[in-house]
């Protein structure tokens, strides 16, 4: 029985692409919480640590002490999204940093659930690299969790979520659609059900386009481009955005 939840990674985990009217995220993990409240008639407790741009490194190091200390029943970890995009890479050293995270999580009562990120390299510039990382990525994880008995949701080769209407303007991250998808893809992977409101299997192709225009690259892909040769981050002077457990409202949340 899950009856509390801590989620730890980067953008992906925090929400960003599920914009809400006041300004704030939601995203997978709080669509997850939902779930796991919705089949539960004990209260929920959920916590958010994932901050924006972050890589993998300031992940472990600045959120899994913290999250570890709340004493969740489950925790999720996804990072190294943010190590894959940039100029080098050393997969074997983020495979090694998140088998460290597996390894400090069984040791204490909170289980931990591992995922791969969805994959958004056919709508990138450099899409082709990117994609081969990804690949390299999951299934080296896939391969080191083998034995361990540690769930692995691999949103990375989920087919289906690499479809245009499931991906926000900035075709980096995952709309509403896209995180519900991912939530159900964890959901499923823990036996539990998928709320039929989400409309992850129903919703029509709307067919939206994947051109990239200038416009996309002015207000996306250079601002990005800008960040890297500065040294800063989307996630600079940002904190997390639920840092400790909090019950879970399936009507608001």
């Amino acid at each position: 029985m899950i009856r509390s939840y801590v989620a730890v990674g980067d953008s992906f985990t925090e929400g960003v692409g599920d914009d809400r009217p006041d300004g704030s995220v939601r995203g997978w993990a709080d669509f997850v919480a939902i779930g796991l409240q919705a089949a539960s008639a004990d209260p929920i407790g959920y916590a958010n640590l994932a901050i924006r741009g972050r890589k993998l490194g300031p992940i472990v190091d600045e959120q899994l002490e913290s999250a570890l200390a709340l004493g969740a029943d489950m925790l999720t970890f996804n990072g190294g999204g943010n190590d894959i995009m940039r100029p080098r890479v050393k997969i074997d050293w983020v495979v090694e940093r998140t088998m460290d995270v597996v390894d400090r999580t069984l040791a204490t009562d909170t289980r931990p659930v591992i995922l791969a990120g969805a994959n958004p390299s056919r709508h990138l510039p450099l899409g082709r690299l990117i994609r081969s990382r990804g690949d390299e990525l999951a299934e080296a994880v896939a391969d080191a969790l083998g034995g361990t008995g540690v769930l692995f949701v691999d949103n990375w080769h989920d087919e289906q979520l690499e479809a245009a209407r499931y991906w926000s303007a900035d075709k980096l991250h995952l709309n509403a659609l896209g995180h519900a998808r991912v939530a159900a893809n964890v959901l499923e992977a823990l036996g539990i059900a998928v709320p039929h409101e989400w409309g992850v299997e129903t919703v029509a192709d709307a067919g939206e386009s994947e051109r990239r225009t200038f416009m996309y690259y002015r207000e996306y892909v250079l601002p990005w481009i800008g960040r890297r040769l500065t040294g800063r981050s989307s996630g600079d002077g940002r904190v997390a955005k639920r840092p400790t457990l909090l019950p879970v409202s399936t009507a608001s949340e």
